[in-house]
């Protein structure tokens, strides 16, 4: 059976994490478009008060695309153990824009306020994302 080797290893992680960087530039262009959508095509249409919660959807799904994409170049740059938890960081961030942002679309949209029950869980998952970016930097180097 074919050994994929330490250098493939290598390889593939750094494909995983140019992947992880390009996620990140999506997420900020959709984030732009999104933007850009409900500043002209909902202002009129949504309340105030929902046209708040969709921006804050927005602007938290730019600042986790940011962040997704400083995990990315981030792990480009590291070792393995500090990679496994930038990994997961963006796992969260991830996560986390999906159940925050897209909670925060869905309920202004729509209306309903049960789907503000969602958006703590993405909180939380932004949350333990910056605590495993953080912990994949405060690691000490094995001499």
């Amino acid at each position: 059976m074919y050994d994929a080797g330490p250098l493939n290893d290598e390889a593939r992680g750094r494909t995983s994490f140019r992947r992880i960087a390009a996620a990140g530039a999506c997420s900020a262009g959709t984030a732009v478009a999104l933007g850009a959508f409900g500043a002209h095509g909902l202002r009129g249409i949504l309340s105030p008060e929902m046209l708040a919660v969709y921006e804050t959807g927005v602007r938290y799904q730019m600042y986790h695309a940011l962040a997704l994409i400083a995990a990315g170049l981030g792990g480009l740059s590291v070792r393995n153990p500090e990679r496994r938890l930038l990994l997961g960081a963006s796992w969260a961030f991830g996560c986390g824009t999906l159940l925050f942002s897209g909670s925060l679309y869905a309920l202004a949209l729509t209306g309903l306020r049960g789907l503000g029950a969602v958006t703590p869980a993405g909180g939380l998952a932004f949350i333990a994302g910056w605590a495993l970016f953080g912990a994949a930097f405060l690691r000490k180097e094995k001499a």
